[in-house]
């Protein structure tokens, strides 16, 4: 090993073959663990020399009170609101916030993650960019022992507590909203097939389907990279199918009023060929015309429950094992989609 190098929680687990979580639970002499296991944990890590991370260790006593944020966009109305819960909540409890975006890329969130550790932060907040497709860099932050919850896009194997909402509920919502229109033929347009939202969203728009005995349909579940390029080729993609769809669920607003605005363009009447739906409410999405189906979801409140639970965690408030706070969603129904049956 290199001089200098500081062992990892990381690599004492690969070492033992064990989860970093079941490392940092033998470090800290949790009662779940068998005391046999914490014994052969306990005896590694000194053979390893491991030291824990003086730094995180010293949060708790002398702090710099500032937390920090990374979302995909700071334009994003959603991400907007999440910033706004969270630093309204921050600031009442005496901590600011330093705010990053990623623009929804992996290299510059690993980057955002570096400039927000190097100044010092007492903790994180982490909802991932649309290319994180690997996760290294949170499993670092972890087996470093910085605090970090994670929100809305989040990846559900790292132990840490994540603030989500109930995607697959929603999109099950609109879905069915779809189905009881008279939609029988329903595609479903996904964002990166790695990304949290787009797995549960899909997740919910199979289940509507299957209790109407509709089979998933492969060519129904088109792929955007969320780029107003990419929704304007699905948009031109559904046109072209055959047998034509009749309705069309969004995994975002942006998604569908890009489609929408591209079909009308077109020539394409919205809802009498398509009915069209997407998720998020965004503000845009009430103002279009015609005014888009979608599902609400609160990102202020999100912001505010996530940065509680975490200064709860620094506080010694609420345990450090990792929670999972899931927030309801509400179907928003408008124009688009009012077909007649």
């Amino acid at each position: 090993m290199k001089k200098g190098h500081q062992v990892t929680m990381k690599e004492i687990a690969k070492k033992l073959g064990v989860s970093v979580s079941t490392i940092s639970r033998a470090l800290k002499d949790s009662p779940e663990l068998h005391p046999e296991t914490k014994r052969k944990i306990v005896e590694m890590a000194k053979e390893m020399n491991y030291q824990p991370n003086l730094l995180a260790q010293s949060l708790r006593i002398s702090r710099t009170k500032t937390l920090g944020v990374i979302v995909p966009e700071i334009t994003s109305h959603f991400f907007a609101s999440c910033i706004s819960g969270i630093q309204d909540h921050a600031n009442k409890r005496g901590y600011n916030v330093m705010i990053c975006q990623s623009n929804e890329s992996i290299d510059q969130e690993i980057a955002n993650i570096k400039t927000l550790v190097a100044s010092q932060v007492d903790a994180l907040l982490i909802s991932l960019s649309r290319e994180t497709n690997h996760y290294e860099h949170l499993y670092e932050l972890y087996s470093r022992e910085i605090p970090f919850v994670l929100f809305d896009r989040v990846h559900e194997e790292i132990p840490v507590s994540k603030v989500t909402f109930n995607d697959a509920g929603g999109a099950y919502q609109v879905t069915h909203h779809l189905l009881e229109m008279g939609c029988r033929n329903i595609v479903y347009v996904s964002g990166p097939e790695d990304l949290y939202i787009s797995k549960k969203r899909k997740e919910g728009y199979l289940k509507a389907l299957d209790e109407y005995g509709i089979k998933e349909n492969p060519e129904l579940i088109k792929i955007s990279d969320l780029t107003e390029e990419g929704n304007i080729r699905v948009a031109q993609e559904i046109l072209m199918m055959e047998p034509k769809p009749d309705g069309v669920f969004c995994m975002i607003d942006p998604v569908a009023v890009d489609v929408l605005t591209y079909w009308k363009s077109k020539g394409v009447k919205v809802p009498e060929e398509f009915a069209l739906a997407g998720f998020t409410n965004n503000p845009t999405s009430a103002v279009v015309e015609p005014p888009l189906t979608t599902v609400s979801q609160p990102g202020y409140e999100m912001g505010k429950l996530a940065v509680s639970h975490l200064l709860d965690q620094l506080d010694g408030l609420a345990s450090d094992d990792p929670i999972s706070i899931v927030l309801d969603t509400t179907l928003v129904p408008r124009k688009s989609s009012q077909k007649t049956i």
